[in-house]
């Protein structure tokens, strides 16, 4: 299950229920979100598809907590990190993340602004009158 599905699927892996985390998975998003879980904590299973015409493995990764639900858990930063900082959305699709937000370089760039037209690179293109 993605970041974008909410949805809470239950599935049996080896003879336990587990709440299915993510299905179709290759083997290195499998092995990061494996090791990401087991770093908090949670029992994970794993079951194995493997697709007849191409003949190419995919994996479903599931936790025996009937609770967890992985959205719930990334954006409310319940989740912790190897590194020690919480788990982000971006962090946990594997995307590259973004150190500071573009907009607090003005404040950077000009520390003795004392309104809000100071951090505007044109204060007079967003002013109506």
């Amino acid at each position: 299950m993605s970041l974008n599905k909410g949805k809470h699927i239950v599935q049996e892996m080896d003879g336990v229920l587990c709440t299915v985390v993510e299905s179709g998975l290759s083997s290195d998003r499998l092995a990061f979100l494996k090791q990401l879980l087991e770093f908090n904590h949670f029992e994970v299973k794993v079951a194995e598809t493997i697709n007849e015409e191409n003949k190419t493995k995919t994996y479903t990764l599931g936790v025996t907590d009937l609770v967890f639900n992985p959205v719930i858990s990334v954006y409310e930063k319940s989740l912790m990190r190897p590194d020690g900082k919480k788990v982000s959305p971006t962090y946990w699709n594997q995307e590259s993340e973004i150190p500071q937000l573009p907009y607090f370089d003005y404040r950077e760039k000009n520390k003795t602004a004392t309104n809000m037209d100071d951090f505007l690179p044109n204060p007079w293109a967003y002013r109506t009158m």
